[in-house]
């Protein structure tokens, strides 16, 4: 990919494509991956030249307020794919299908791909590892781009486990790197590796031929996802330990708007630079029309009683 620096940023000529990605692996360039929601935050990290926007499910708690990520629903994910689509121009966005849009059968799964591309995405992510390569494979046979999700898969972890680091054991490790084998075999162009140990995610990346991406699980993957709002300090309701936080931007919103409400409350807000005017002349037309009682609805002057 080429770029150019403009305003302090590089700017690619080009979309970062499926190709791109896995490239990007052969030359051991970091793949930077960072979810977004709305428009306005894709257009940002779009500027900064983020490769891929992920737009994840975790926007049902981070979004929506939901306690989980089961309950987001088709019709919200998409919703939050036309907003990022439109915000930007250079970065592959990916999908998340939420629970249930796959696992019930094959057809209903690319049914639900197919409508998460003709809303502007580039490719869509499943959970899963050896029980979904089915799926993924029909879904790429479709012509439709997959990442897939192994070692913590927070769709389904509470029904079973809950939020656990992944690969503490011989035996789960093995699990993980045949899960990543099935999902290589099956056709993804990279995968999601979250809260795994951090050995064995070292394992899967230098064994597999596309890129890791990793969330909590070292700095040997081949990239790294975070959700904006964690990293950026916004969503404070959940504090992983595999998050670095390069702002607190929840206090600093806080503060502006206690110092809004203020200026409100002591009419500080809005001030001369904030406020529009009538041309000198009409005011003084309105004036006019005020002191002589006009009738503006029946367009006569009213008489004097």
């Amino acid at each position: 990919m080429q770029y150019e620096k403009t305003n302090g940023c590089n700017n690619a000529r080009k979309k970062v494509s499926v190709n791109d990605i896995i490239s990007m692996k052969q030359r051991k360039e970091k793949v930077s991956v960072l979810t977004a929601y709305d428009y306005s935050t894709a257009s940002i990290c779009d500027k900064a030249n983020v490769d891929i926007l992920l737009v994840g499910d975790s926007a049902g708690m981070v979004m929506l307020g939901y306690t989980n990520t089961i309950s987001v629903s088709m019709e919200e994910m998409l919703l939050f794919c036309k907003a990022v689509s439109r915000g930007t121009k250079r970065a592959m966005i990916i999908a998340d299908m939420p629970f249930g849009s796959y696992q019930p059968n094959i057809d209903s799964a690319i049914k639900n791909a197919i409508q998460f591309v003709k809303v502007g995405c580039d490719a869509v992510k499943l959970e899963g590892g050896v029980e979904v390569v089915h799926t993924i494979r029909a879904i790429v046979n479709a012509g439709i781009p997959v990442m897939g999700h192994i070692g913590l898969k927070p769709q389904t972890c509470t029904l079973w486990e809950g939020y656990k680091l992944q690969g503490k054991t011989k035996y789960s490790a093995l699990k993980l790197i045949a899960d990543a084998k099935a999902l290589e075999q099956a056709g993804v162009f990279s995968i999601v590796l979250e809260m795994a140990a951090s050995e064995v995610a070292e394992v899967i990346s230098k064994d597999a031929t596309v890129p890791i991406i990793g969330i909590g699980s070292g700095r040997y993957c081949d990239g790294q996802v975070l959700v904006i709002h964690d990293m950026l300090g916004i969503y404070e309701d959940i504090k992983p330990k595999f998050v670095k936080r390069y702002a607190e931007l929840s206090k600093l919103i806080l503060e502006a708007i206690l110092q809004y409400t203020n200026d409100v409350k002591t009419s500080k807000f809005p001030e001369e630079q904030n406020t529009f005017h009538m041309n000198p002349n009409e005011l003084k037309d309105l004036d006019k029309a005020l002191k002589e009682k006009i009738d503006f609805k029946n367009g006569y002057k009213k008489e004097k009683n």
